[in-house]
């Protein structure tokens, strides 16, 4: 019987990666940081410790490949989205992809907002990867903001008040604040509240302004 490393070595480089990072995260998640050793991760997918010092350099890289790669997979859900003409459509889409993300991939959720592993602390590149995944909501409300639905702000400043508020949604829902039979609706209802605070419309809505 072969081995997931041998399996995935008759795929290419991509798949020993993904097969690697995969088995990393599910250790994590079932048993803690110090299950999280090149040497326990190499036993697990059959291949040598060297394998994973050559493509990662260690635990601390391996665990900044963790971080960047669950932002990597959040961009790529958002790339799929067609923009479509309507910007608040395309944004309010924007949001159900990262808190569909979180919940069918909760465990790289975890590595990438819970700092799950005491000290560890993302490079700069990896820093840039989280970054990146954030441009396309920021082009969305900037798109909101010149076709009238919005009304003129910091497009950035606003991006970031739309995740602060469906972060903190989505979080809830993973802890287990929000029954499952509820968790969608109230994603919806929130998601609405925060384009009705932000419309062109609404005399009463937030400071849009950027902050220091």
């Amino acid at each position: 019987m072969s081995t997931p490393y041998q399996d995935a070595q008759r795929v290419g480089q991509d798949a020993v990666r993904a097969v690697i990072l995969d088995c990393a995260i599910a250790l994590l998640v079932a048993e803690g940081p110090a299950a999280l050793t090149v040497r326990r991760i190499a036993a697990e997918i059959g291949s040598s410790t060297k394998v994973l010092y050559t493509m990662f350099g260690g635990k601390e890289g391996l665990l900044d490949a963790l971080y960047r790669e669950g932002f990597a997979r959040l961009r790529r859900a958002q790339e799929q989205i067609p923009r479509g003409e309507d910007p608040l459509a395309y944004l309010t889409e924007l949001g159900r992809a990262y808190r569909e993300r979180a919940i069918a991939e909760p465990a790289y959720y975890r590595v990438m907002f819970e700092q799950p592993v005491p000290g560890f602390r993302p490079g700069a590149e990896a820093l840039a990867v989280a970054d990146s995944a954030f441009g396309a909501s920021v082009a969305a409300v900037d798109a909101c903001m010149a076709a009238g639905a919005f009304r003129p702000g910091d497009a950035q400043e606003v991006s970031r008040l739309f995740w602060a508020a469906t972060h903190g949604a989505v979080s809830l829902e993973l802890a287990g604040h929000f029954a499952p039979a509820e968790a969608g609706a109230r994603y919806e209802a929130l998601m609405a509240a925060l384009g009705r605070a932000f419309g062109a419309d609404t005399p009463s809505s937030p400071d849009v302004r950027s902050t220091p």
